[in-house]
Formats: C-alpha cells, structure tokens, sequence
C-alpha cells in the first residue's frame, strides 16, 4: 500500500516535467522559425537586402549599346535603382578615376588601362577579365576605297583614322600592324573609338580600324572588313568595383548582372566574345 501511494505521488512531477520540457522545446522551434523566417522570402529563397540609389559606371566607349541596354534592364531588375554611364577613352576614365572622379565601378577595354587605376589601389575587388574584343576595319557603304585587307589601308590617297596609341584599340592596331609588318600614317588619331568610327560615318575619312562590336552597332552606316591580322590583337575586358563606390552593394549587384549568363549573351549578341 505503502509503495502504491508513493508512485502516485511521483507521477504528477514526472508529468510537470515533461510538460516543462515540451513548452521548452516547442519554444525554441518557434523561435528558430522566426529567425528563419527573417531570412528567407515567401518562396523559401534566402532574402537579399533592397538596392536603391544611382550606380556610377566609367566604362569603355566600345561598351556604350550593350551597357546601356544592361543598365535599364538593372533598372527594371531592382525597382528604385539608376545607372549612370560616363563612356570614353580607357585611360582617360583612368586618369578621372585617379583623379578623384566619384564612381561606383571601372570597365576598362584593356588589363593596361585598368593597370592605371589597380597601381593607385583605387579599386576595392580585383579586376575580372568579363569580355574580349578584336578588332575590324570600318568603311563606307560599298567600299569605295577598295578596301579588303589591313595593308590596303596603305594605299597612296586613302583617308584613314586609328585611335589614339595611348587608347586600347589604337593600341591594339598598332600590334597588329607591327604583326603585319606595316607601317602606316592616318590622317588623324582619335580619343576613343566612337570617335575613329564617327570619321567614317560622317565621311570624313575613308576607314578606321575599329573593334567588330563597333562596326556592328553601327549597321548599314559602314561596312565591316575583317583581317586575319586582328588575331594578334584581341582586348581582354576587365572590370571592377572601386574603392570609394557611393553605392558598393548596388554596384556589386551591377557587376552580377555583366558576368551573368544573361548579361554575357546580351555582350554577346553585341559581339563581344566569351572571356
């Protein structure tokens, strides 16, 4: 008798006790809940913080169509977001960059022109090589000038345009010049390659050796002349985000979008080729 009372004693603690931990344990499952809920969309994907504010981007004037295509579609892809181009000269923006030009991120048409602003330890990630480009030889509708080959831009008469030594495709052109053994005098010497082409389109000048992606967003403006000899020459592409960016996180975001596989076949629609 002794014994059946004191197992019923016992039983309510042991039921107590349980009941603690249960409430204990169901407590910590609502919390671990809520914290996962705070970190994760109604999907179940994880929550990413929301970008707002302009991003400032230097780029490559070669880079002008595809970027700002790549631009609204950011836009679109984060509601309350902006890009701003600046579009040049690479070693002109590098020289802004250095200079003290605000800016969220470098897009330089060579790994020597991006050089300029890595040297000065202005950019805050480290470059990544995104796209390539090589180069083409723009003349007017028909080619009046007869033009089917780099060593015809030699030819006695012949208007020709090249960009500056100091820009990427004026120094690319003066490779593969120097891969063709060729020597050759243009009539003028252009601040980037927007400028080259534009002395063809307005007529100024009877070609321009110019990148492919240039000649093709001109369309039936000039008239695109491949050379065996741009081989020696193709740009590596490479970008970055920069030290003091006023918008890192929406220019890291920007940067995603570039190397995506949607920001990469967009490039390569423009003619750009795979890094």
């Amino acid at each position: 008798m002794t014994r059946s009372v004191r197992r019923t004693r016992r039983m309510p603690q042991l039921a107590g006790a349980g009941a603690a931990a249960l409430m204990a344990l169901s407590a910590c499952s609502s919390s671990s809940k809520s914290s996962d809920s705070s970190a994760t969309t109604s999907d179940g994907s994880k929550s990413s913080p929301k970008l707002s504010g302009t991003v400032t981007v230097f780029a490559a004037a070669s880079l002008k169509e595809s970027f700002t295509s790549l631009g609204q579609e950011f836009g679109k892809q984060h509601p309350g977001t902006k890009v701003t181009f600046n579009f040049g000269g690479s070693d002109t923006l590098a020289a802004s960059i250095t200079g003290g030009a605000p800016a969220d991120v470098f897009a330089a048409a060579s790994p020597k022109t991006m050089a300029i602003v890595t040297d000065k330890k202005d950019t805050a990630t480290p470059p990544v090589t995104f796209v390539r480009n090589q180069l083409e030889i723009a003349t007017l509708p028909g080619d009046p000038g007869k033009v089917s080959s780099l060593k015809d831009l030699t030819k006695s008469g012949l208007k020709v345009v090249l960009c500056d030594k100091t820009v990427p495709c004026g120094a690319a052109a003066q490779k593969a010049l120097q891969a063709s053994g060729l020597r050759l005098t243009p009539v003028s010497y252009e601040q980037d390659v927007k400028s080259a082409l534009n002395k063809v389109e307005l007529k100024e000048a009877d070609a321009a050796v110019v990148y492919k992606t240039d000649v093709r967003a001109a369309g039936d403006k000039v008239q695109g002349v491949e050379f065996p000899e741009s081989a020696e020459a193709i740009n590596d592409y490479p970008i970055a985000l920069l030290k003091n960016a006023p918008n890192a996180e929406a220019a890291k975001a920007f940067i995603a979008l570039v190397r995506s596989a949607e920001g990469q076949k967009a490039l390569s629609r423009a003619g750009f080729l795979k890094p």
